[in-house]
């Protein structure tokens, strides 16, 4: 049985420090509209069976780079155009269960260990991977209201780092550190302590893809921010969500309304990330078969900046 009643992504957004807020914003709720078919085109196929668990993806300067999630999450692969590895880099540091990969301007990569099925850790962390030297270093990180499971890592322009919990009943919890630090300020000593600063509701969509029939539609498995820090994408199992940040601001862009984009049906779609021309890269995990494709949907981030202002494309 597939629900048949249309998305809607709602926000709820709480007052953080008073950096962050001073009051509640309220809820946002996102019109229904009719969402327009966008062609994701294949880019290529890994060949690598240590790819099989591709759980994040991101794009620097120097190339893509592609993680697994727990029990491969030791080595990050570098990949040709071709999605073929080029070599293996160790991550050489203690880690629990890698879900996400994104990068910073500096091309260093920023791994989040943040998974935790079972909701039971007392702290989760980055850590940073120079891909040239294979230096890695490990930044601890604590929730303010006990353990979560999480899947995605946004990192602002300004270098803040946003995490956004996966939940297979749609509630999803935003957080970004407390005090705003920028990821090259975290502390390798004492977790930093995160605070929550908004949530995001979803219901059921009717995408194929998944492990987990319906509640995989509304559980958040990766995101990425795009090279300019102007646009967000949140990924589900089966959708794409792109929000526009105008001004880089990754919390303020996700109380907006979102474009929602049906991905090729995957069969365990984790991984995001954009290329240096917005474009909006996809990949899943084989899921006890063959290395699906790494797909492309060109021109994402003008989709989102110029569609997303009048919400043509709403959820």
């Amino acid at each position: 049985m597939i629900w048949n009643r249309p998305l809607a992504h709602s926000v709820a957004w709480a007052a953080g420090s008073v950096v962050l807020a001073a009051a509640i914003v309220g809820v946002h709720t996102v019109p229904a509209a009719a969402q327009q078919a966008r062609v994701l085109d294949v880019l290529c196929t890994p060949t690598d069976a240590g790819l099989s668990e591709l759980s994040g993806l991101t794009v620097t300067a120097a190339g893509m780079y592609a993680i697994g999630d727990s029990g491969s999450d030791d080595r990050v692969a570098e990949l040709d155009s071709n999605c073929h590895v080029q070599r293996w880099i160790s991550v050489g540091t203690p880690r629990v269960d890698v879900e996400d990969l994104s990068s910073t301007p500096d091309g260093h990569l920023w791994l989040a260990d943040i998974g935790d099925n079972n909701a039971v850790r007392t702290s989760v962390g980055l850590i940073e991977l120079d891909p040239a030297s294979g230096a890695a270093t490990s930044y601890p990180l604590v929730y303010p209201d006990g353990a979560h499971d999480a899947e995605t890592l946004l990192i602002q322009s300004d270098g803040v780092p946003v995490i956004v919990t996966k939940d297979y009943l749609g509630a999803s919890v935003v957080y970004t550190t407390a005090e705003r630090q920028q990821v090259q300020d975290l502390s390798t000593g004492s977790p930093t302590m995160l605070t929550k600063v908004g949530q995001l509701r979803f219901t059921p969509t009717l995408t194929p893809g998944g492990p987990v029939p319906h509640a995989g539609t509304m559980a958040v498995t990766g995101g990425a921010v795009s090279k300019d820090g102007t646009v967000v994408a949140l990924r589900t199992y089966t959708d794409a969500y792109l929000y526009a940040a105008p001004d880089g601001d990754i919390v303020k862009a996700l109380n907006t309304n979102p474009i929602r984009v049906s991905l090729p049906e995957e069969p365990q779609g984790e991984a995001i990330a954009f290329d240096a021309a917005g474009d909006l890269i996809s990949g899943s995990e084989a899921y006890r078969g063959p290395l699906p494709p790494i797909r492309i949907l060109r021109g994402a981030s003008d989709i989102a900046l110029s569609d997303g202002a009048s919400g043509s494309l709403g959820s």
